[in-house]
């Protein structure tokens, strides 16, 4: 193979690489949810919902370091931010995670009830779509029927 070649080659896939989310290489750590979580309820108190939703999806980044990222549920089960499009908008309070847990109504009765906490399920990553264990930081938003939650892969 060519120099120029390899080179076209090697840059091609410097590239993908770099295209790549920046979750697709680390996994973020409870104390990193916790804080993303923290940052996020505080966004929304201060921007309102509407703006905070579109803050969350135009700022990877910031929003969305390595596994990590912010959803938002009402108390009534809608969505109304979700990394996934599918979901936003959708009633996720009968959604079961694949050992068949109701997991959003344990998420809503623990931010009604206690403020904030850790919940368990199982997920599909964003990179590998794979099912896997999580734990997720849920909170409360203050003044609101609605939470903030921010998981880690385990």
């Amino acid at each position: 193979m060519s120099i120029v070649r390899r080179s076209f080659l090697a840059a091609a896939l410097l590239g993908a690489a770099l295209l790549q989310p920046a979750f697709a290489q680390e996994r973020g750590s409870k104390e990193e949810a916790r804080a993303l979580n923290d940052a996020a309820v505080a966004h929304i108190k201060k921007v309102g919902l509407e703006q905070a939703a579109k803050d969350f999806a135009a700022d990877r980044k910031r929003w969305m370091p390595k596994d990590l990222y912010p959803f938002v549920m009402e108390f009534g089960g809608v969505m109304r931010f979700h990394i996934s499009d599918k979901l936003m908008g959708r009633n996720s309070l009968d959604v079961k995670d694949a050992s068949g847990k109701e997991f959003g109504k344990e998420m809503v009765a623990l931010a009604a009830k206690t403020g904030a906490g850790w919940v368990d399920y199982e997920w599909a990553h964003p990179v590998s779509k794979k099912i896997e264990d999580k734990s997720a930081f849920i909170q409360r938003v203050p003044g609101a029927d609605m939470f903030v939650g921010v998981g880690v892969y385990r």
